[in-house]
């Protein structure tokens, strides 16, 4: 799962990027109004996590114009001012939620699952198909009483290829979702990781294969 993380301190924003690339998340940080509102355009992201006080282009009209341009991905506002005034303005600009700084560790990560599960995203849920398991907490792809730790961009591709169980997910999709659209990985980075993940299954022994659509792209196979 891709997130934005939008914020101009730049030690806050690293601190938090750490959190959440550990909690198994893809993370792109912005330090201005612009250069966030650039990615945001992309629409590549699960959720964008938007300070209201940027340079540049202060975080509400960032909001205000992904809106317009009919940018429909949940947007948690964080900010250092709590009054009640501020908060609708920026609910009525179209944000999802509304968080107020200092904050927790805890209440960040809570209210990203919520406005990712609205989306219609299982983060909170282990995926599962046929009879194979991703835990989304360790890292791990289990079989039966076998498991294997997976890489980052392992675990970022079974993720993507169990969420939509039954879908052929393109190596364009793999592209934006994982490496985004300003890495200039060739194609060919999907094709070897999918050459890891299908070693990582048959060293499960498990039942489930990664077929390959000539000419669009891979899907989940063997879930009977």
């Amino acid at each position: 799962m891709r997130l934005l993380l939008v914020e101009d301190e730049i030690g806050l924003a690293e601190a938090i990027g750490a959190i959440l690339r550990k909690e198994h998340y893809e993370v792109d940080i912005s330090n201005d109004g612009q250069s966030g509102l650039e990615n945001a355009l992309t629409d590549v992201y699960d959720c964008i996590i938007l300070d209201v006080m940027l340079p540049k282009i202060n975080g509400l009209d960032v909001l205000t114009y992904l809106r317009v341009k009919n940018i429909e991905t949940p947007v948690l506002l964080l900010t250092a001012k709590s009054e009640i005034d501020d908060k609708i303005k920026g609910l009525d600009c179209g944000a999802d939620d509304y968080l107020t700084k200092p904050f927790s560790t805890g209440e960040l990560l809570a209210r990203i699952r919520a406005l990712t599960r609205r989306k219609g995203v299982p983060v909170d849920i282990n995926p599962k198909y046929g009879d194979i398991t991703l835990d989304l907490k360790k890292g791990e792809l289990i079989c039966a009483n076998n498991s294997v730790v997976l890489g980052r961009k392992e675990f970022q591709m079974m993720e993507l290829l169990m969420s939509n169980a039954g879908q052929v997910i393109t190596k364009e999709q793999f592209v934006k979702k994982i490496w985004g659209y300003d890495d200039d990985s060739e194609y060919n980075n999907v094709e070897v990781y999918i050459s890891f993940l299908r070693k990582k299954l048959t060293m499960l022994h498990s039942n489930v294969k990664i077929k390959t659509r000539r000419g669009i792209g891979y899907c989940l196979s063997g879930a009977l």
